[in-house]
């Protein structure tokens, strides 16, 4: 068991956003699902028998969604970062995943549920902190100016 998981606090959605995100990652499966019972229902107010918690897994990783009600919402404070080797893998991941488009920026989108995610291409936090200051400011101005990472592009200016 990993010591550390993810927990998604959703309205009612807790099993649709499972199954949606295992459906887009190739290496994801379900896990289990618990559900309300009447202890405590004079607390979490939901019915009694409808879905609590739904576990699943992406990439190794383990999350947890919960139906918790409409009390808290997602924002842009936590995200997830995809690390994508090929644009055709930025592209497919751009495509799955982003539903407000207004949201976008720097490779930052929101899916249907409102989580933020990021799919940048491997190697950005390298291209970013590089000693050399000129390949740095190249490739952030180009980078700032993207909605969806265009990784040539990017390749291009950093490398002048």
């Amino acid at each position: 068991m990993q010591k550390i998981t993810t927990h998604l606090w959703f309205d009612t959605q807790a099993e649709e956003a499972a199954n949606f995100y295992v459906s887009v990652f190739k290496n994801a499966k379900l896990g289990p699902v618990s559900r309300y019972s009447q202890a405590g229902q004079e607390i979490h107010k939901m019915p009694v028998g409808s879905i609590m918690t739904v576990q699943f897994e992406i990439e190794g990783q383990t999350f947890l969604a919960l139906n918790g009600g409409p009390l808290f919402q997602f924002n842009e404070s936590i995200s997830f970062m995809v690390n994508c080797e090929t644009q055709e893998e930025i592209d497919y991941y751009w495509g799955k995943l982003s539903a407000v488009p207004e949201a976008e920026q720097c490779g930052w989108l929101k899916d249907k549920f409102g989580v933020s995610w990021q799919v940048v291409p491997t190697g950005m936090a390298e291209m970013l902190s590089d000693p050399d200051s000129a390949k740095t400011q190249r490739a952030m101005a180009t980078f700032m100016q993207m909605k969806k990472i265009d990784l040539e592009q990017l390749k291009r200016a950093y490398n002048g």
